[in-house]
């Protein structure tokens, strides 16, 4: 896809819209066309995927540690991506969901 820009780095090292607004998330993926990070449809607001419906920016990367794989929202399957700038990942010390002191005691019952 023409959109890709691999030289983006990362917006954060979390959801920029839970980061804003004091949310949490489980996972969070990386739009490769613009460096976004969103949190992932398991989580409570899916903000990546609200960044594909807003933006049409369909590729996004896992932005987990020891996760490389490319998932294309328009196709609804994977997708075989270039190497993103670093970091290739949230920071591997931040907590799963997370981050550490927003997440609320009964996450679990947050899930999509």
């Amino acid at each position: 896809m023409t959109d890709l820009d691999p030289t983006v780095p990362p917006s954060g090292t979390g959801c920029a819209e839970c980061d804003a607004t004091g949310g949490w998330w489980v996972h969070l993926r990386r739009c490769a066309s613009c460096g976004h990070i969103g949190c992932c449809d398991t989580s409570p607001m899916q903000h990546a995927t609200k960044h594909f419906a807003e933006t049409g920016h369909a590729i996004v990367q896992s932005f987990e540690p020891g996760e490389d794989w490319f998932w294309d929202y328009a196709r609804e399957d994977y997708y075989d991506g270039p190497r993103l700038v670093d970091p290739q990942s949230r920071p591997s010390g931040q907590p799963v969901p997370g981050p550490a002191g927003r997440v609320p005691a009964d996450w679990q019952q947050h899930l999509n």
